[in-house]
């Protein structure tokens, strides 16, 4: 007995293959949505390649752009494909192209799952490469002269602006590293020179951050050197006052702004997947509602659609047995050519 069996006629028939139509061009145009969104992705991931020491991977926009190019050709033809339908002489010959298809968009089905769980997975690669890429642009903030490093300043500085952050993972990681190039430090200067001196690695280490990290929205002027002195401003203490500069770390603005974009993609690829699927039903039941009829000639004659054509149990059963027989078959074919092998 067939699986979910629906009986037909012209008018349902008529009306089941208008409706596939316009869910496969619904489809076709989130397959456009999701090509823009993977050149958007990969675009955004080339934008701050340097603070993520050009290691960013591009395999999610790479496949995303690949899979909404697919996903426009494959609906395309699932759209003609319902189109023609109704034709008689058009559905004879499209009638050999359905079970190739069907296959086809069950292989896109998986590729789709295959993305989705690479947009859940890979956001643990994109924040490890965040934290190793920033921790790199701060420690090369002052090389503005140095070859491959002299946009690093303004791209650091443009994404704590952008992002209302501050540091790799907060403002203090701005202490810990030599953030003013040596050809701007008088050396002549004792307080300069006592400072370089007092550090064992011969850096001029201070407590202050760049100016990106300053807060317009604060009310007070930007105090970014000198934030640990209470002395060296007036009412000021740095353990209870709030800072008006970014508290944010970074890395954690970055990777909120990355898995957003990641977490978006997977919710469309998961709608693109039930779409696919509801797709692939719907033709399934117009294709064997157009097999049975008892009269092709006759358009006004019923027939019925099915989406298995035995029971669930029966159809799984008969997947199992052929798999287990194409398991023994290349076990005898192995066996039969080990005794030539052996023989040579």
């Amino acid at each position: 007995m067939p699986f979910l069996s629906l009986k037909f006629n012209l008018q349902k028939r008529v009306k089941l293959a208008q409706g596939l139509w316009m869910l496969y061009w619904l489809a076709v145009i989130v397959g456009i949505i999701l090509f823009s969104l993977g050149i958007f992705f990969k675009i955004e991931l080339r934008k701050r390649s340097e603070i993520m020491d050009n290691n960013e991977s591009h395999l999610v926009p790479n496949l995303l752009i690949l899979v909404g190019m697919l996903s426009c050709g494959l609906n395309a033809f699932g759209g003609k494909l319902c189109h023609d339908s109704l034709d008689p002489q058009k559905f004879s010959k499209m009638k050999p192209m359905l079970r190739p298809y069907m296959l086809l968009c069950c292989g896109f089905n998986a590729l789709l799952l295959l993305l989705v769980l690479l947009c859940f997975l890979m956001q643990f690669a994109v924040y490890l490469t965040l934290a190793e890429g920033l921790k790199n642009a701060i420690r090369f903030y002052k090389d503005t002269d140095t070859p491959g490093r002299c946009f690093m300043k303004r791209t650091l500085d443009m994404t704590q602006i952008e992002f209302r952050c501050c540091g790799n993972n907060n403002f203090r990681d701005w202490f810990e590293v030599q953030w003013i190039s040596n050809r701007y430090l008088d050396m002549s200067n004792d307080v300069v020179k006592d400072r370089v001196l007092s550090n064992v690695e011969g850096k001029y280490l201070m407590d202050s951050v760049p100016f990106s990290c300053c807060n317009p929205g604060s009310p007070r002027p930007c105090i970014q050197h000198h934030l640990t002195n209470n002395s060296a401003h007036y009412d000021y203490d740095h353990r209870t006052e709030e800072l008006n500069i970014w508290n944010r770390g970074c890395r954690q603005a970055v990777f909120s702004y990355y898995s957003g974009i990641m977490n978006s993609i997977g919710a469309l690829l998961i709608f693109t997947m039930v779409l696919e699927a509801g797709d692939m039903a719907g033709l399934k039941y117009l294709s064997t509602a157009l097999e049975t009829m008892a009269d092709p000639e006759n358009p006004e004659c019923e027939s019925e659609g099915w989406l298995l054509e035995k029971g669930f149990k029966e159809t799984l059963a008969d997947l199992l047995s052929k798999v287990k027989t194409f398991g023994r078959a290349n076990q005898v074919e192995e066996g039969g050519a080990s005794p030539d092998v052996a023989a040579t």
